[in-house]
């Protein structure tokens, strides 16, 4: 008797449903901190221009933060008020919760210095409560039983103009690990 092939899993494909804040320079920065700075919790994440080269290297070029419903897509280009960055960082009572974020938090160091306080790594909390999955994707296929856009991940995050496509790819990477560390703490 043939063991039938189980019929691929659909997932639903989510986006991040709030207001996204396009934050492009000092001025846009500081008129947002104070909403992030009474965040409780916020999804973390960052992104980089892709390097297709042996020794090529780029500093981060975009950081993102979310709540439940507001995210805020940093560019860093145009941004030198790092201080109150520094200060949500450096603050023990934000978590700030993210997918491989030693690595994102050692790139952002070089840029400005800061003592990261209270950030937690989603890997860590998915091991704890049995998931099989470690990417972002598909832990939120594992819980979630929806899926996310990896597509843009690749795409040239320093170019002048961004896509309405990347903007949404990187507020939903931080809204979707801070929705699945709500779900899974």
């Amino acid at each position: 008797m043939d063991n039938p092939v189980p019929p691929p899993v659909i997932y639903k494909f989510l986006t991040f449903p709030g207001k996204i804040h396009l934050i492009t320079n000092d001025h846009e920065l500081l008129a947002v901190i104070g909403d992030l700075q009474q965040a409780r919790e916020l999804g973390f994440d960052t992104e980089t221009r892709p390097s297709f080269k042996k020794g090529e290297v780029y500093n981060v070029a975009i950081l993102q933060l979310s709540t439940e419903d507001q995210a805020y897509v940093i560019r860093f280009g145009q941004i030198s008020q790092f201080e109150v960055l520094k200060n949500i960082f450096e603050n023990s009572e934000v978590v700030k919760v993210g997918v491989a974020i030693r690595d994102d938090l050692k790139q952002l160091q070089k840029r400005f210095q800061f003592v990261p306080q209270n950030f937690i790594e989603l890997q860590h909390v998915a091991k704890t409560k049995g998931l099989k999955n470690m990417g972002l994707k598909g832990m939120t296929e594992e819980v979630l039983g929806a899926t996310i856009s990896k597509g843009p991940k690749t795409t040239n995050w320093e170019h002048p103009v961004l896509t309405d496509r990347q903007i949404m790819y990187a507020a939903t990477d931080a809204w979707i690990g801070l929705t699945l560390y709500q779900k899974l703490k």
